[in-house]
């Protein structure tokens, strides 16, 4: 587990459905210094784009969070994470259906896990289902294919199954 420093660059794991969108999200947010596409969770390594798809890999379409600390905080990322992608869908999102696109925080540190715990009860707590599963961040696996990272910035366009609503 990672020690988080609060000076320092941090790193948060989400997985909220199709990749793309979550980046396109996440590169908006107040604080963020670089987002990156990739998989986690599953256990091939050097997992490729067509392979994960397949759903058989046991990786999740993941997005690498990396944000300075003294700009914004790893809960303000976890608000974020639920207000753009629906959290009570389980096996996909949206029209994405897989277990490479379900709902997932993978966290580096207690301190991570207990944010992420706290905001899947205050969800609860108002009424939604969460489909959310924590599970303790593994090997990030980079997508190689350059033709996924910024997708929606390279093509001018807009997520389709990520869409922002304000919860909180």
């Amino acid at each position: 587990m990672e020690y988080l420093s609060k000076t320092d660059p941090q790193t948060a794991y989400f997985a909220s459905g199709c990749f793309w969108g979550t980046q396109y999200h996440f590169n908006k947010a107040h604080g963020v210094i670089s987002t990156e596409v990739g998989y986690m969770g599953g256990e091939m390594e050097h997992p490729s784009y067509p392979e994960v798809k397949t759903g058989t890999t046991g990786h999740v379409e993941t997005v690498k969070v990396v944000f300075d600390p003294q700009e914004t905080t790893y809960e303000q990322l976890v608000r974020l994470y639920y207000e753009t992608h629906d959290f009570s869908q389980e096996g996909g999102q949206g029209p994405d259906i897989g277990s490479q696109y379900r709902s997932v925080i993978f966290y580096l540190n207690e301190e991570q896990k207990i944010i992420a715990e706290n905001y899947i009860r205050i969800l609860k707590e108002m009424g939604h289902k969460v489909a959310t599963a924590l599970e303790p961040a593994t090997t990030f696996w980079r997508e190689q294919e350059e033709y996924h990272h910024h997708y929606y910035e390279k093509n001018g366009d807009s997520p389709y199954c990520h869409i922002y609503r304000k919860l909180f």
